[in-house]
């Protein structure tokens, strides 16, 4: 990291899906490097979810599809 740099490292805990026993490196980070001064942790909640319109509309797609599995559907749009 160069003079005058920053640095952004990205992650969300609620989305580690390693096995059990393993540990997150992530979350190890944020755990060791709370208080190092010069480091500055953000925690985004809800309100800080923004999606861009395409996003929201291939979550919306997915969940069309879930729910019409839900009702014994197997048939998505293609195979009409």
């Amino acid at each position: 990291l160069g003079e005058g740099s920053r640095m952004a490292v990205t992650g969300d805990l609620t989305q580690v899906d390693l096995p059990s026993g393993v540990h997150s490196g992530l979350r190890e980070a944020v755990n060791l490097l709370h208080n190092v001064e010069g480091v500055a942790i953000k925690h985004f909640d809800k309100k800080d979810i923004v999606r861009h319109p395409l996003v929201s509309r291939i979550v919306e797609a997915y969940e069309k599809t879930e729910i019409k599995h839900s009702y014994g559907s197997d048939k998505t749009s293609e195979d009409t």
